[in-house]
């Protein structure tokens, strides 16, 4: 039987003539609350590919666990025909229960009620959901399958949409707040996701957009296929709404999941650590030929990360979006981390004004819940060209200093190979307070490359000499061995220790045992100003 199943008083021996007439009106209630907007629609919802509101509570929810919330509000309004949609609920079920035994509460659209109109009566039912999440430390899913503000009740459902958005920001770093998206979901239903930690969308089901194609159209005569403007696709590759694309609801909830089982339910907590399966000491040789000896060859970060972690730990966000750059989840010796690193494989590694959002956002999100940070470093330098310039690459690149910076979880680096000028700087290096900071012997620490440098540094020379293209070989072998090599950091400190590829496993649990109970404080103020 499912949670919103009416046990049949027969079962007990109690005939249906000895029923109490309030017990008959209760399972009277609990079938409509079940038929959710009625047969038609209902059947018009799976005709679509899509589950109901309560299926997916369920799907999403341990058996048995889910708890409803005030099932049977109705809405206050009449014009414009409402007094004749009146449904239990209201298109809206709010509760809480259990995911792999952990406590959440969590809320969803009934598309199959006024098209999961927002009102009123859902914006109540989802802010207390969310006091209550707040209040007992638990993380908030919704499962989103809206057209937005429901136009009926005016400013009411605007001030509902309000009252959402404001707990979306007091939660924010309290509780995790992951939004599914599950439908076409336009205005307010995606304001309040873009609000929260995660987004997952789901292929050729789910839309996001401020405004729809028709209104697009109508405004610049241009035709805009939906799928286009607001797909799984495209907002998880080009505008990085949405952390991630899947294929089907079930793959979803799985996601769901997946985040739930590194993140703790709350920011007092340290993230669930899991029996560690993984030798400690592994060391994997291939790691120390991983990186080409020619600087100018790219190499797959990601398999660093693959053999560095806890094998099959790795959990990446964002996949699509801004790939020069890798953020992720994973696990050292069973405890969770957050992972940002750079993808030579992409643009080099060169950070960009995505990437610069990417890897802040992700930053700040671990420090907020407690996830040490371990930062993989091949830092090129910053994207050059105009585009980039008046894009403001300056103060989205800044957001990354301000990240690290005000940080306050263990964060331990590793430079693998390029560390040139602020974007070595930039990417949790000493100077901005990393607490370890390993360099493997492939490292490159200086403000430019040895190229650039020499060109900068002995343009004069170079053009006087009789040859100048061996002179200039000359001068960058110099160069390099002066300056582009761990060593010189090594010997000031800037790095604490230069080591084998194949040592950093055991090197990085160990230096993260040692800062497990790390204590640090900031400076007594109300909140920083980061360039947004």
């Amino acid at each position: 039987m499912t949670e919103f199943e009416v046990p049949d008083p027969n079962a007990t021996g109690l005939e249906n003539e000895a029923q109490p007439e309030s017990l008959r009106l209760l399972q009277e209630s609990r079938r409509k609350l079940a038929e959710g907007g009625g047969k038609e629609r209902v059947d018009a919802q799976h005709a679509r590919g899509k589950m109901t509101a309560r299926e997916r509570v369920l799907a999403l929810l341990d058996e048995g666990s889910f708890q409803e919330v005030d099932a049977f509000m109705l809405h206050r309004h009449s014009d414009f025909g409402l007094e004749k949609s009146r449904f239990p609920g209201d298109g809206l079920i709010a509760g809480f229960g259990k995911i792999q035994g952990r406590r959440v509460c969590v809320y969803a659209h009934d598309f199959t009620v006024l098209g999961g109109s927002f009102g009123e009566v859902a914006g109540q039912k989802v802010a207390k959901i969310m006091d209550l999440a707040m209040d007992a430390g638990v993380p908030v899913i919704g499962l989103q399958d809206s057209g937005g503000a429901r136009i009926q009740e005016g400013i009411f459902s605007l001030a509902a949409y309000g009252e959402l958005f404001y707990r979306n920001t007091l939660a924010s770093g309290v509780v995790p707040q992951i939004s599914v998206m599950l439908g076409p979901c336009a205005g307010g239903a995606v304001y309040s996701p873009a609000l929260t930690d995660f987004i997952i969308m789901t292929k050729g089901i789910s839309n996001m957009f401020i405004t729809g194609p028709e209104v697009i159209k109508t405004v610049t005569q241009e035709e805009v296929d939906v799928e286009t403007l607001g797909g799984a696709a495209a907002h998880a590759s080009l505008s990085g709404v949405a952390h991630f694309a899947v294929g089907s609801e079930k793959e979803a909830f799985e996601t769901v999941r997946r985040i739930l089982s590194y993140l703790p339910s709350n920011n007092t907590e340290p993230p669930p650590a899991v029996v560690p399966t993984d030798d400690p000491w592994r060391m994997d040789a291939t790691l120390n030929t991983l990186v080409p000896e020619d600087p100018s060859m790219p190499y797959d970060m990601k398999v660093a990360i693959e053999r560095i972690f806890d094998l099959g730990s790795f959990f990446e966000v964002h996949a699509s979006y801004a790939q020069n750059a890798i953020v992720g989840f994973a696990r050292l010796h069973g405890q969770a981390v957050g992972v940002v690193a750079q993808q030579p494989m992409h643009l080099s590694g060169v950070i960009d004004i995505d990437a610069s959002d990417k890897i802040s956002r992700f930053v700040r999100f671990c420090d907020a819940f407690n996830l040490p940070l371990i930062t993989l470093s091949d830092s090129p330098g910053f994207m050059p060209g105009v585009a980039q310039e008046h894009g403001g690459i300056i103060r989205h690149g800044a957001k990354i200093v301000y990240a690290y910076s005000e940080a306050t979880v263990p964060k331990l680096t590793v430079v693998t190979r390029k560390g040139y000028g602020g974007a070595y700087i930039v990417m949790g290096s000493k100077h901005i307070h990393a607490d370890l900071v390993y360099a493997w012997p492939s490292a490159e620490i200086a403000v430019m490359g040895a190229e650039g440098a020499v060109n900068i540094l002995f343009r004069r020379e170079i053009r006087a000499h009789p040859d100048p293209e061996a002179e200039r070989a000359r001068l960058v072998a110099e160069y390099r061995e002066k300056f582009a090599n761990p060593y010189r950091a090594a010997a000031h400190g800037f790095v604490d220790d230069v080591i084998l590829p194949a040592e950093t496993r055991p090197r990085l649990i160990a230096a993260l045992e040692l800062l497990r109970d790390k204590q640090s404080t900031l400076p007594a103020k109300k909140h920083g100003c980061m360039p947004v």
